[in-house]
């Protein structure tokens, strides 16, 4: 997974409501009323169907961290999807997203251009329109590239051009050097 895609993760998580199972066996449980069978888990784990089963009946009480790793994986990537879609929804009708970054800002205008920009922190409000560009295009496989055009396109419009009030010359706006970035919606 790429920065955006971590980030667009981490901002799903912050939506549940409730916390997912913690205990192996309840991570087990639960997946295994999502996919239906111990194969399934098994299948998306790495394991064996037997190694699933011996998780749920508690013979085994710790699962190897990289299977640990996957199993909680597994488990919040399924946990609350209608949580999750329903504020993904609401960002992308009316609430927009809220992208907070450090980063280096690279710019090309009419007066002059730089490849060499300087680190910035900044936290912006891109409208709706962005937030629905920016799901779609990870549904649809997008790269972190791609994903990082869409957000620098927003903070131009949004923070460089303040709506069309200033920077005008502006055309392209660059992330590089991604520091840290974080989303909320």
């Amino acid at each position: 997974m790429g920065e955006i895609e971590d980030a667009i993760e981490r901002a799903d998580r912050e939506a549940f409501t409730k916390d997912p199972p913690k205990t192996l066996k309840g991570q087990i449980g639960y997946l295994l009323k999502q996919m239906g069978s111990a194969k399934a888990v098994a299948q998306e784990l790495g394991v064996t169907a037997d190694s699933v089963n011996r998780y749920r009946r508690g013979a085994r009480k710790h699962a190897r961290a990289d299977v640990a790793a996957k199993i909680d994986d597994a488990v919040r990537q399924r946990w609350q999807p209608m949580v999750r879609k329903r504020r993904q929804k609401q960002a992308a009708a009316t609430g927009g997203i809220t992208v907070e970054t450090r980063a280096r800002f690279g710019y090309t205008s009419s007066a002059r251009s730089t490849d060499d920009g300087r680190f910035r922190r900044l936290t912006v409000k891109l409208p709706a329109a962005y937030a629905q560009r920016l799901f779609d295009a990870r549904d649809t496989g997008a790269s972190d590239q791609q994903m990082r055009e869409i957000i620098a396109e927003g903070f131009k419009e949004v923070y460089f051009q303040d709506g069309g009030g200033r920077a005008m010359g502006l055309s392209d706006v660059e992330i590089n050097d991604i520091d840290y970035l974080d989303l909320d919606y």
